[in-house]
């Protein structure tokens, strides 16, 4: 253990290099070059092997781990030499350094305790805390390399140790220099569409979803890659949204996960309950929110095209740009409550429906066994639409989405009905081996966002 902490040590050594980028302008990547370059063909014997070799890089006497993570900073520097739209400096540091520090925490950590919640929160703590050390460490030594304040460099660290700790737990050990890549692409783009955000915002939506998260993972209604998707989730949204935003996207959380553990004995005992106890993995969260996710960074990127000194991109003008008189901030907002509204349609109608005899296949209505794919109850079919309204009434009485309140909430309600009927109808066609459940949970939020896309066009 005291090995592995001091190697993750060391890792975090060599990504403080990053702050040498303001200093070496255009050479940035050669620190990150010349490491990769001793670690794969001159380091294979001494201290400084045993401390970065992994198990596998002693087999091979070479330093392959930490050679692909000086490749991939490499990589990223390198970017930040670009002569039209560079990676920000800031951006880059934060990327190298977030992943190291936060795997530094977490070994720290891991030295008293293996609790995998304990050590995922030092992991997201200390690379935030990095991160955003790092930022305001290059933004001080070059004013020039950024024009963003703590707040945004904040954002940018914290979004970059969640996503960094999903990739983690899905990805190997060997495949850090995905992460530090996926990372720096990621933060590039959120970097460059995030509205000038207030310490007040980023402390509160940190806040609060920090707290909702735990409180998701202390009632067993998300395991922890689940809740780290739910935090990254509702923090996105409340900066790049709003409070209305966000209200919406808690309620499908909150009633959603809530639902899922409501008489889950009873469902179990029926064959009709979740896996996991009910507790939410992070691909059930994307299956249910990933339309939501990529709706609200659309909107927030037309929002910042349309406030930015030049809205012209080729010969067009995106401030000028809608769809049938609509515009197209309007479009993706409604786009975002249409697809939670068919989550939380389709998410109470499966779990209030699966407690009640006498459900029948959507495509024949014939008597079938609870828990069959496709199956609906009238009960599971009204209280789909009642979860649907609630969404409705969030969205057209907090969200930004223009026309009349009754008709946008009318909207947004049609679009989780349907959402709710394209599930069961996918459930009972398409899903078995080959479709998995989170499969047909991202088709029904796509219809549902179709849906209040297309009804917008035609009622507004």
């Amino acid at each position: 253990m005291r090995q592995q902490l001091r190697r993750a040590g060391g890792f975090a050594v060599v990504a403080t290099l990053a702050l040498a980028a303001p200093a070496l302008g255009p050479a940035a990547a050669a620190p990150f070059a010349a490491v990769a370059l001793l670690a794969a063909f001159v380091v294979d014997d001494g201290w400084l092997f045993e401390l970065f070799a992994r198990p596998a890089d002693r087999k091979q006497r070479r330093l392959n781990g930490l050679a692909g993570f000086a490749l991939a900073a490499t990589g990223l520097a390198v970017l930040t030499a670009l002569p039209e739209a560079p990676m920000p400096v800031p951006v880059f540091a934060a990327a190298v350094c977030t992943l190291a520090y936060g795997r530094l925490g977490r070994q720290f950590v891991r030295a008293s305790t293996s609790d995998e919640f304990l050590t995922t929160a030092a992991f997201v703590a200390t690379g935030f805390l990095g991160g955003t050390a790092v930022q305001a460490a290059v933004a001080f030594v070059s004013p020039t390399a950024s024009d963003a304040g703590l707040p945004t460099f904040a954002f940018l660290a914290v979004v970059g140790a969640l996503v960094a700790a999903l990739l983690r737990s899905v990805l190997f050990v060997d495949d850090d220099p995905l992460v530090v890549v996926g990372v720096g692409f990621l933060l590039w783009l959120f970097q460059a569409i995030t509205p000038s955000v207030t310490p007040s915002v980023v402390a509160a939506g940190l806040g609060v979803t920090v707290f909702l998260g735990w409180v998701s993972y202390a009632l067993q209604t998300a395991d922890v890659p689940g809740m780290l998707t739910g935090v990254l989730l509702g923090l996105v949204t409340v900066v790049l949204g709003g409070v209305g935003w966000f209200a919406a996207l808690i309620s499908f959380f909150g009633i959603g996960g809530l639902a899922s553990k409501f008489r889950y004995d009873d469902k179990r005992e029926r064959g009709v309950a979740q896996e996991n106890e009910g507790a939410r993995g992070t691909s059930n969260v994307l299956g249910n929110a990933a339309v939501a996710l990529v709706s609200v960074v659309a909107y927030a990127a037309v929002i910042e095209v349309e406030l930015g000194a030049s809205t012209v991109v080729g010969s067009v003008d995106l401030s000028t740009v809608t769809v049938f008189g609509v515009g197209l901030p309007t479009l993706w907002a409604l786009a975002f409550a249409g697809s939670l509204a068919a989550a939380m349609a389709d998410t109470l109608a499966s779990e209030v429906g699966g407690l009640f005899d006498g459900p029948r296949l959507v495509t024949t209505l014939q008597r079938v066994e609870p828990g069959t794919d496709g199956a609906v109850t009238w009960q599971g079919e009204l209280a789909g639409t009642v979860g649907a309204a609630l969404v409705a009434g969030l969205a057209a009485g907090t969200m930004p989405v223009g026309g009349p309140t009754t008709l946008v909430a009318v909207i947004v309600l049609a679009a989780g009905v349907v959402g709710m009927t394209v599930d069961s109808l996918c459930g009972a066609v398409i899903e078995g081996d080959l479709v998995g459940n989170e499969t047909v949970n991202f088709l029904a939020t796509v219809a549902g966002a179709i849906t209040a896309v297309a009804a917008s066009l035609v009622l507004m």
